[in-house]
């Protein structure tokens, strides 16, 4: 890391708490120059000329000729129409690239930042369905709102405060979180800023960017309501906390995992080389261990000489990695076996987009936490359950049914990767962040204030001072033109009814599979007995 990097407020320390490979750094290109040309006589260049055009226009209108009338059938008159209509020109889009001022001067913003949205585009579809937890996620201040005194109680862990208003946006620092999460979270939001520019509302909340929740549901009911707000990663089932796409959209520096956008890229390539049926037919997974009890269980479930649970693991040395700057480790690399294992770590884990972008078919051992996307899959369509009591036998079942019925298996892993391409594609990422923010500002019960602590925050003050993968993948995923289109479609809440019935439709599915399992080791170790 650099040493301005160091130096500023930004700077990180901690551990690496999640298992996932790393992304490879893309090469640069550059135009081949245009050929010199040759001087020639004028007469010789003049009769040439001619019999070039000459030649050209027969060629032309005889292969146009063909082409529509015995390939196509389209008319000849009509073509040249739709050919036009595929031509015209969309109106110029206003960019705004990194704009950072020379050494020793201190870094402001621009002047010159979009304030509004125009978008070219209103006609948008209905959000994917996961964002109708945002609903959820924000009903235990529907009835009392939010007011000032329940944020300023969420600031007991909070790594920083953010503030948007007028849509501009403000921070106050609070601690230094691991790494630099906290860095390209905001980095994100200020690529939200510049997405939909004008279109914020103002508002005010806090930020804990650690892993494991800590707003109790239990310590704010009856006479004690109105839990602090406050946003983080992920959350559970006996938990408040708010949950906000993780800062590895944007890249995550210290790995050299890459923004989203470039990484899904990468997989969806990797997905390319192996075709499911000629993929390894075991379960896979790669990562640390150490970071919690329930991963160090799952290594007991790798392949030795007395057992053979279908499984392949492997353990990631983070220090040999970083060395060599996480070359081995590469995300699309990792898209060879039929299974791929998702285990939390110290809590919920980033790897879970990557594993499920695979095409493999997702072994999920059953997870304590939640992010903001995965509510929204269903197991046996979008992975394959696996108990976190039984994992050994569990793992071995799921390989051994997904290798009897492979088109089953294979369904469910594109299922799984469909879902990640089409409904967690940056834009929806946006857009479940515009939507969430919204939703929460329209609780508020006061005016949002600049704290007295607080500095404006913009894309030139956090990336202007940085180099390296920070630097790179900042530039990589900063937002340069305001989106063309409106956010999509915010879809209403659950009722009541409905959310118990999607929910127990998700507990009866991994029933089912028990069900099958615990069947095949009944029949198993009969015919072991007999």
């Amino acid at each position: 890391m650099n040493d301005r990097l160091q130096n500023n407020f930004w700077h990180a320390s901690g551990i690496y708490r999640h298992s996932t490979g790393t992304g490879t750094e893309t090469g640069s290109s550059q135009w081949p120059q245009q050929p010199p040309t040759r001087k020639k006589t004028a007469t010789t260049s003049s009769f040439l000329c001619f019999v070039v055009f000459f030649l050209f226009v027969a060629v032309s209108l005889f292969l146009g000729w063909f082409h529509s009338s015995i390939f196509t059938g389209v008319d000849i008159a009509v073509a040249p129409q739709r050919r036009a209509s595929t031509t015209t020109k969309s109106p110029t889009k206003s960019a705004f690239d990194l704009k950072c001022t020379i050494e020793n001067v201190t870094q402001g913003c621009p002047s010159n930042y979009p304030t509004t949205h125009n978008p070219i585009n209103r006609d948008r579809p209905s959000c994917p369905s996961y964002f109708r937890w945002i609903h959820e996620d924000l009903r235990h201040w529907k009835e009392t709102g939010i007011t000032r005194d329940m944020v300023e109680r969420a600031r007991k862990t909070a790594h920083f405060r953010l503030v948007i208003i007028n849509g501009k946006a403000y921070m106050e620092k609070y601690k230094q979180s691991i790494q630099t999460r906290d860095m390209f979270t905001l980095w994100g939001i200020l690529q939200l800023l510049r997405f939909y520019p004008g279109t914020l509302p103002d508002l005010e909340l806090m930020f804990d960017c650690d892993d494991r929740p800590v707003i109790g549901a239990r310590d704010f009911g009856g006479p004690n309501p109105g839990p602090p707000p406050l946003f983080r990663y992920c959350s559970d089932g006996s938990s408040l906390d708010i949950v906000f796409p993780d800062w590895s959209f944007w890249g995550w520096a210290e790995t050299n995992i890459k923004p989203w956008r470039n990484v899904l890229k990468d997989i969806e390539e990797g997905n390319k080389r192996t075709k499911w049926k000629d993929r390894v037919p075991y379960a896979y997974w790669r990562g640390n261990p150490n970071v919690s009890p329930i991963r160090k269980d799952l290594m007991k479930c790798n392949v030795s000489d007395k057992d053979d649970w279908n499984t392949r693991l492997y353990v990631q040395d983070w220090d040999k990695e970083s060395k060599q700057k996480f070359k081995q480790s590469n995300l699309e690399d990792q898209c060879t076996h039929r299974y791929k294992i998702y285990v939390e770590g110290w809590a919920w884990s980033v790897s879970e987009k990557y594993i499920l972008a695979c095409d493999s078919m997702t072994l999920l051992v059953r997870p304590l936490y939640f992010d903001f996307f995965i509510r929204g899959m269903v197991p046996l369509q979008h992975y394959w359950p696996i108990r976190d009591n039984s994992k050994c036998t569990s793992l071995k079942f799921a390989v051994e049914w997904g290798n009897n019925f492979t088109e089953k298996a294979e369904a469910i892993g594109e299922a799984a990767s469909s879902f990640i391409r089409e409904d967690l594609k940056m834009d929806y990422v946006y857009d479940y962040m515009f939507h969430l923010l919204n939703e929460y500002a329209k609780l508020l019960k006061f005016k949002p204030t600049i704290p007295s602590g607080g500095a404006e925050l913009c894309s030139e003050k956090l990336a202007c001072s940085t180099n390296g993968n920070w630097r790179k993948f900042m530039e990589e995923s900063m937002v340069k033109s305001p989106s063309d289109t409106i956010p999509c479609s915010m879809p209403p809440p659950y009722d009541p009814p409905a959310l118990r019935n999607f929910i127990d439709n998700k507990i009866k599915l991994t029933k089912q599979v028990e069900a099958w399992e615990n069947e095949y080791w009944k029949n198993k170790n009969q015919n072991q007995n007999n």
